[in-house]
């Protein structure tokens, strides 16, 4: 049997999102898209994202002040989710759609954009019909 090898990239342990308003960006990660919320730093905020931390924060430097990559977040029920958040008062910039029939499931996306004007996508994997 080998050994794990220690030098090899495991998974994302961490994701940083540029965040100019911190308080006005915090609630919107907790309280309209709902990711539980961790802890607080000075100018950090730091919320679980399924088991990948998620850290809001301004940009470090003038090399780091740019929207973040667009991240996918899922969602059982993409059309409820999406309702949700434009409840919550989000920005919606696609409804949610058909990405790709897949042998095994459907590939669904919607597009939305948080308060500090980063997109971020819903995604949800639904059993083939």
């Amino acid at each position: 049997m080998s050994s794990p090898d220690s030098t090899a990239v495991t998974g994302i342990g961490q994701i940083a999102v540029t965040a100019y308003d911190l308080p006005r960006a915090v609630r919107f990660y907790r309280d309209t898209l709902g990711l539980r919320f961790l802890f607080e730093a000075p100018k950090l905020a730091f919320f679980d994202a399924g088991g990948v931390r998620l850290m809001l924060s301004p940009p470090e430097g003038v090399e780091h002040d740019h929207p973040a990559s667009v991240i996918y977040y899922r969602a059982a029920d993409i059309q409820a989710a999406t309702t949700r958040l434009k409840q919550k008062g989000a920005e919606c910039i696609s409804e949610p759609h058909l990405i790709a029939k897949l042998p095994d499931h459907d590939l669904w996306m919607a597009f939305f954009r948080d308060t500090e004007g980063n997109t971020l996508a819903l995604m949800s994997e639904l059993s083939a019909g």
